[in-house]
């Protein structure tokens, strides 16, 4: 029941009524400090699950791997040998041999080639999904996600039929128009043409996400700043470089980061073309390489030496990603 103002002037005349205690203002700031704590710890107490399992899926392998990259395990210590510890001995081994180098500045050309492609295709489907009609719009909307959604083994069995020695369809069309000498063609018998062939399937696959993206991010540009662009002047190309492009760049720079990430560690479509013709030694990429040494001549210490390499390098273009997510952050 509330006290009136008279009551309460009694009861601060009168010292046999009990006064309330009057409240200190420290007391209410750990309440407070609880408060203002509990909303800036929830994401993180909700991430907390997902981080854990990853920390226990993704952490123990690298842990494996680093032990391992730093042992002598060969065919012995896969039948309960122990491993001795050799220390750095097998990065030496890797970084003295001209082979390893070969492969890497193989696999940073190939993904530099694929990305621009990859970049510039996905930019130019993105802005013609802008100005088709309805019904193309889908067709290719949907030839583009069908293709996205093929997995990668299939799209690269497909392709390899499709440029196949005796059945290939590139062949019999070369053949056709008059070009005698691609009766019986091996497109995987030579590098270039080879990581042509690898180029179109990595590029093929990356293409959809790249074109639907961008496409979206076209769509948010306000029509009025288009508008007063074309009234003052601007042809359509002036309008894409100088009011389009700046303002879908920070997506642009997102998507060739993972691009980048993506290429770099390419793996099924190397493979799959070197089984089906492919010189190894000439057409091995990092990811193929480390595999090939590690299965196919039982050197497991040295091929994680090369993935742990892998690994390293593919974290560094993570936070190149993260950088740039970051920065369109700050720009939105």
């Amino acid at each position: 029941m509330a006290l009136s103002q008279t009551e309460l002037i009694r009861s601060d005349d009168d010292p046999s009524v009990p006064s309330r205690p009057a409240a200190s203002p420290g007391s209410t700031a750990p309440r407070r400090a609880r408060r203002s704590l509990g909303p800036r710890l929830l994401p993180y107490w909700m991430l907390a699950p997902a981080v854990i399992v990853l920390a226990l899926v993704l952490g123990y392998p690298l842990v494996r791997l680093g032990i391992m990259s730093l042992q002598e395990f060969g065919l012995r210590q896969q039948f309960g040998a122990r491993p001795p510890f050799v220390g750095i001995e097998n990065f030496r081994t890797i970084f003295t041999d001209s082979y390893f180098w070969d492969v890497l500045w193989r696999t940073v050309i190939f993904c530099a080639v694929n990305v621009a492609l990859t970049m510039s295709l996905g930019m130019a489907i993105a802005v013609l999904l802008g100005r088709l009609g309805r019904w193309m719009k889908l067709a290719v909307g949907t030839s583009l996600l069908l293709a996205w959604a093929m997995p990668a083994l299939t799209a690269t069995v497909v392709w390899q039929w499709l440029f196949d020695t005796q059945y290939g369809f590139f062949n019999w069309v070369l053949t056709s128009l008059g070009a005698e000498s691609y009766q019986g063609h091996s497109w995987l018998s030579a590098p270039i043409s080879f990581f042509s062939v690898a180029t179109i399937i990595v590029v093929w696959m990356g293409v959809p996400f790249v074109a639907f993206t961008l496409h979206a991010g076209l769509t948010q540009v306000p029509s009025e700043v288009l508008e007063a662009a074309e009234m003052d002047g601007a042809g359509g190309w002036q309008r894409f470089r100088l009011v389009s492009f700046p303002m879908v760049k920070p997506i642009v720079m997102i998507l060739t980061a993972l691009s980048v990430l993506w290429d770099f560690r390419v793996f099924t479509q190397i493979y799959v073309l070197q089984r089906a013709g492919g010189i190894n030694r000439e057409t091995n990429l990092l990811g193929v390489y480390a595999y090939r040494i590690s299965i196919g001549e039982n050197r497991f210490d040295v091929g994680a030496a090369v993935a742990l390499v892998m690994v390293t390098l593919t974290i560094l273009l993570t936070l190149v990603y993260l950088r740039q997510m970051l920065r369109h952050d700050e720009v939105v």
